[in-house]
């Protein structure tokens, strides 16, 4: 991989996607827990602002275009969708996982409590978005064989992914433990910009041509 690809385009992706969440971590007034829950609590952060990153390494960004052969766009793209999205689906119960080596509570039963919360909007947010992005990896894993066209597919695709990253960015702002002022800023920042991208690209353009044909 050239030069040119690294300064231009990885290697900031890399800071926005990953440096700065972990710097956001780093620097807030937490306090610390155990290795395995702050562990956990990191790869939380990492997968869901790489799923974030998963909008601005799309055909819609220009500046993938200019710096990266789609080829290369694409994997990355669907690697960091498929290894990503199995960490987020596995969430719900990787926030349970540590009490199996603590005292109190047995997992299985904060796990039911987790879910059936439903008086809390950001448990529910939580479990919506948790379905769009089952939903969203299974078409994905399995476009091939689902009796539509490419662009119908990558419409679908792209509108799931929306109202995923919606719900999902909601949720994690509003029960996050590591989300203070600044991660909120900066996952909805970076939420906002990525539908708006993805819009622009797939809904105003194509508004544009038919408007002018």
């Amino acid at each position: 991989m050239s030069e040119y690809i690294k300064k231009n385009y990885l290697v900031p992706a890399g800071l926005i996607f990953i440096g700065l969440p972990l710097l956001f971590w780093a620097q807030g007034n937490f306090p610390r827990r155990t290795v395995l829950r702050e562990f956990l609590s990191i790869l939380f952060i990492l997968a869901f602002c790489l799923m974030l990153g998963q909008f601005f390494l799309a055909r819609s960004n220009r500046h993938v275009r200019k710096s990266l052969q789609m080829k290369t766009a694409l994997r990355f793209h669907k690697a960091i969708g498929y290894i990503f999205v199995v960490v987020l689906l596995v969430h719900p119960f990787l926030i349970v996982f540590p009490r199996y080596f603590e005292a109190g509570a047995a997992p299985m039963e904060s796990f039911v409590t987790i879910i059936t919360t439903v008086d809390s909007l950001g448990v529910i947010l939580g479990l919506a978005a948790w379905l769009l992005m089952l939903v969203l990896g299974i078409t994905a894993f399995f476009r091939d064989m689902l009796p539509m066209k490419y662009k119908t597919w990558r419409t679908f695709h792209g509108t799931l992914a929306v109202f995923f990253i919606g719900l999902a960015t909601w949720h994690a702002v509003d029960l996050g433990r590591h989300t203070n002022l600044a991660m909120s800023i900066y996952m909805i920042v970076l939420a906002a910009s990525g539908i708006l991208l993805l819009l622009k690209t797939y809904f105003f353009k194509s508004s544009e041509k038919t408007g002018g044909e």
